[in-house]
């Protein structure tokens, strides 16, 4: 091993030395479900926003991000970072607060949970079809995060895949199922400082090997279609595509995908002091905009790094910030130790959401399918040991799905991602701001958007044309047309259930 991955290897090695020990340290306060699953509800604004946005970004932020516009251009990049922020912003500001308040008076400690006492559904269907949801879509999006941590330490040191991702899922969930929900909130918390570090030090040294910003964008310019937000570029015939209005629409549709995430409403639902949240939505909205910004300049500048010789040519575009760090470290072992930290800011962006969706799924095996659909009566002991194995469980899968190395992980983020805003976000929205929704327009609506991600993504979508839009768009619209219309075809919702709801509005 060379003085450079040593370099690095200890600065890997001390960061996830760090999670584990936090998880251990909050095992020992972790004393219930609701502990583990919720914090007790006592998460601070700062760690509230970053933990969110930690969870949201993944991967994708430091990896898909980049290398799609290294690849393509700005547009497709650019497109997606704006739909992705102003969803980020109107999640805040109409969700979070209310969320928080409703959840916490039906005392609702999981997202099915909440649906399935909003609408005091007594038959648990509402909350078995949310669970059901969460373990299909989440169990990919996981595997997802595994598949980065195998091309990083592959890349980086000539490590088997396999192995690789195999060792980060055991840290991964080893501080998860020690620590619950605060150690993943506070690793969270620490690991957006660790990628904000890392996509800064990227950017500054990229830029310096590339020539300067004038010479990035000079070969920016030289690419048909690239530095334009109108049209796409095709890095093989140098030419560019028009990227339509319609296409537009569909692309900024990711910002709907924000009100139907389980482990961002997790954290509304989690936050100690509701008055609060809007130091937490600003905070997390000026995070968001810079760090999805000099991702997509980073794509940028590392394409200029290979135009002019600084990098080879990349056979995989979504390791440009990993390739940047490699270069990096060449420079000396001060150098291969930043390194080190900016790679740790992958495995952190990676492991962030890894942990949150592995608490999101394995509380809705163990609280809402045992727990509340089939009414295991379990003692306190017996529910943290159901908890932390099925944790386990969901991850082995998640392994098992992300054994193929050649899997892209923009692509099964954009599909989970998809799925849980078509299923979860039309619910959602009318559970708080209309009172005449009620469950059979919740479980019909959860499906619908459900089963049409599906059929627009394998079915509609491939026929091309003007069908040719991400599945999210309209697997949203027609999961919140069947949700209201089946609400209203229906009997209103009881009495005791619109109180509540009345209740809940006059919350200031």
């Amino acid at each position: 091993m060379s003085k450079a991955q040593i370099g690095i290897m200890i600065s890997i090695v001390v960061y996830l030395s760090v999670v584990v020990i936090i998880g251990m340290i909050y095992s020992k306060k972790t004393k219930n479900v609701g502990d583990f699953y919720l914090g007790g509800r006592k998460l601070g604004p700062l760690v509230t926003a970053m933990s969110a946005e930690a969870s949201d970004m993944s991967s994708w932020l430091l990896m898909g991000l980049p290398g799609v516009a290294y690849l393509a251009g700005i547009a497709d990049a650019g497109w997606t970072a704006i739909g992705l922020a102003v969803g980020t912003y109107f999640n805040w500001l109409i969700v979070a607060k209310k969320l928080r308040n409703y959840s916490a008076k039906i005392g609702a400690i999981t997202v099915p949970d909440y649906f399935s006492l909003r609408y005091k559904d007594k038959s648990k269907a509402l909350m078995a079809i949310a669970a059901l949801v969460i373990v299909v879509f989440f169990v990919p999006y996981t595997a997802s995060g595994f598949a980065a941590c195998g091309k990083l330490f592959g890349t980086l040191f000539g490590i088997d895949y396999h192995i690789a991702m195999v060792v980060s899922a055991i840290v991964i969930v080893g501080y998860t199922s020690l620590g619950g929900f605060n150690a993943a909130s506070t690793t969270d918390f620490i690991q957006s400082v660790i990628m904000s570090v890392a996509l800064v030090i990227v950017l500054v040294f990229g830029i310096k090997q590339a020539g300067g910003m004038d010479n990035v964008i000079q070969n920016a310019q030289s690419l048909s279609g690239y530095l334009t937000m109108f049209e796409t570029h095709d890095a093989a015939a140098n030419t560019a595509s028009p990227y339509s209005l319609l296409t537009i629409c569909s692309t900024l549709a990711w910002g709907l995908g924000y009100f139907g995430m389980p482990h961002i409403l997790l954290r509304f639902m989690a936050i100690e002091n509701p008055e609060k949240i809007k130091l937490s939505r600003r905070v997390a909205s000026v995070w968001v905009v810079i760090s999805m910004g000099v991702a997509v300049l980073i794509g940028i500048v590392g394409l200029g790094m290979v135009h002019n010789n600084t990098l080879g040519a990349l056979e995989d575009s979504e390791t440009i910030i990993v390739q940047i760090a490699n270069l990096l470290s060449q420079k000396g072992i001060i150098f291969a130790l930043i390194a080190g930290v900016i790679l740790a800011g992958i495995l952190a962006s990676t492991m962030s959401t890894a942990d949150s969706q592995l608490l999101a799924a394995s509380s809705s095996v163990s609280e809402n399918i045992l727990g509340g659909l089939f009414k295991l009566k379990l003692s306190e002991t017996a529910q943290m040991v159901v908890a932390r194995v099925t944790l386990i469980v969901i991850s082995i899968i998640g392994v098992v799905l992300a054994w193929d190395s050649n899997s892209n992980v923009f692509k099964i983020v954009s599909f989970a991602w998809a799925g849980f805003g078509a299923a979860f976000g039309p619910v959602m929205l009318l559970s708080l701001f209309w009172k005449r929704s009620n469950k059979y327009g919740a479980i019909a609506g959860m499906l619908a958007g459900g089963i049409m991600i599906f059929v627009w993504k394998f079915g509609v979508r491939p026929l091309g044309g003007i069908l040719d839009i991400y599945e999210l768009l309209p697997a949203f619209i027609i999961g919140l047309v069947v949700n209201v219309v089946v609400s209203l075809v229906t009997p209103a919702p009881e009495k005791e259930i619109t109180d509540t709801f009345d209740e809940i509005k006059a919350t200031k």
